[in-house]
């Protein structure tokens, strides 16, 4: 029987993506472990590994490059010797465009390539894993205790991803002015389907279910639809905001002893010096087992604590504000967070980062110091609890000693989510994270 090769779930929030291209060519034998397509995300590309062997059959009506796809989409196939392929695709696939419930079509979970691969070889359904993880995002460990050959680190708290709305119930959403988020799914894990937009259409429709479409302005200028990274960027932030009870907190610290260390470790090692988002990144690890509640996220009407410090780093790239993924930070000296970050940014301005890299941070930091600005107001990255924002490194005078001397004033912004954190809390680990960076020196590790 022919092997069908679909498009994978590569973020928890993703319901399709763009088909870059094939890194195989019809009728090419595919191993298993082969990279057989690259696969556009919300942010990033990746490449897309083969779990099966056979001849690659890519029909005639499957996507070009530069296609949307849904996820669970059919797009070719693999077939084993004197195999005959199926006649086409689109019947089956692009006339049913919408996203299978895991029940229906297998791997649309949200899961890396290694924990895909460990779920192929120990014969286990990666849409049946539970997972601890608040997003739905089955992890390597998952698939080692659901096989038997792990124990549970973690409470489980659920399966499956949060809810969701297919492409066709957001199509059909978009077209009757229907806000499908207050709208009651029906699908598996509260999926909301084409006829629950219908359903709700036939019913009183709400002001606050209605979207409102704007009047264009009367000036005169132009209307530009927004690129796959604009809109799933200018979805998040709202849903930042939206989504939770934000509060921003604003000091300014004395940081002498930060700039003091930096420019020593210039003067050793100008190549491999730490930025300043590497020294504070550190500090921030250091000091968040002391506040778990920033390191957390509100799910299922409860607060989950993060295990790990992962530190989602704001960078401006040429494509747009990507947040790539520090992990197990506090496990790291200021050499491996340097090396890492570095690696990071320059995957980023190539433009090559995966999904995974984007996933599965705890806590993030953003940084607009280097265009003098002071303070602002992060937006929370969800399903974070918490942001910290990093402004300019000015010279101003301080007191020290009853005397006024020149010293230098680092501004910082943190934004938490009330729901999960008060702001008593929340002001005293500002506080102690001020006092470290007051006195680096007691606290860096190389």
């Amino acid at each position: 029987m022919p092997i069908e090769i679909i498009v994978p779930r590569l973020g928890w929030s993703m319901d399709e993506g763009t088909f870059v291209e094939w890194l195989k060519n019809d009728k090419d034998f595919v191993n298993a472990g082969d990279m057989l397509f690259v696969l556009e995300g919300e942010k990033a590309s990746q490449e897309i590994e083969s779990f099966d062997a056979g001849s690659l059959h890519i029909p005639a009506d499957a996507p070009l490059p530069g296609d949307t796809v849904a996820v669970g989409q059919r797009l070719a196939y693999l077939l084993a010797e004197g195999e005959s392929p199926p006649a086409a695709i689109k019947p089956a696939a692009l006339g049913n465009a919408m996203v299978p419930n895991s029940s229906d079509s297998p791997g649309n979970r949200a899961a890396g390539p290694a924990a895909r691969r460990l779920a192929r070889k120990l014969e286990v359904d990666i849409d049946n894993i539970p997972t601890p993880d608040p997003t739905g995002r089955v992890s390597s460990e998952d698939v080692q205790v659901t096989g038997g050959q792990g124990k549970p680190t973690k409470t489980v708290l659920h399966k499956g991803i949060g809810v969701v709305a297919t492409p066709r119930a957001r199509r059909t959403a978009r077209e009757l002015g229907i806000d499908w988020r207050t709208t009651q799914g029906s699908g598996r894990n509260g999926r909301v389907r084409q006829r629950d937009i219908l359903a709700t259409r036939q019913a009183p429709i709400s002001s606050s279910n209605r979207l409102q479409l704007a009047a264009l302005p009367k000036a005169s200028g132009t209307q530009q639809p927004p690129n796959k990274i604009r809109r799933t960027i200018a979805q998040r932030m709202l849903a930042g905001v939206q989504q939770t009870a934000p509060v921003t907190l604003n000091t300014k610290v004395e940081a002498s002893e930060l700039f003091t260390a930096r420019q020593q470790c210039k003067s050793r090692d100008p190549e491999n010096a730490p930025s300043y988002n590497d020294m504070l990144v550190m500090l921030v690890a250091a000091s968040l087992p002391e506040s778990p509640e920033l390191n957390a996220c509100w799910v299922n009407d409860s607060v989950y604590t993060f295990d790990e410090i992962n530190v989602a780093i704001a960078m401006d790239t040429p494509r747009g504000l990507l947040a790539p993924v520090l992990r197990n930070v506090a496990a790291s000296s200021l050499k491996e967070i340097t090396a890492e970050s570095r690696r990071l940014a320059e995957q980023a301005s190539l433009g090559n980062l995966s999904e995974d890299q984007l996933a599965g941070g705890t806590f993030t930091l953003t940084n607009l110091g280097m265009f003098d600005v002071d303070h602002f107001t992060p937006i929370i990255n969800l399903p974070q609890t918490a942001i910290l924002g990093i402004g300019r490194l000015a010279d101003e005078p301080v007191v020290a000693d009853g005397r006024v001397v020149p010293g230098k004033s680092l501004s910082l912004s943190l934004t938490f989510d009330h729901r999960v954190i008060d702001g008593a809390p929340a002001a005293r680990w500002l506080q102690r994270l001020s006092e470290m960076i007051r006195q680096f020196s007691r606290y860096v590790i190389e």
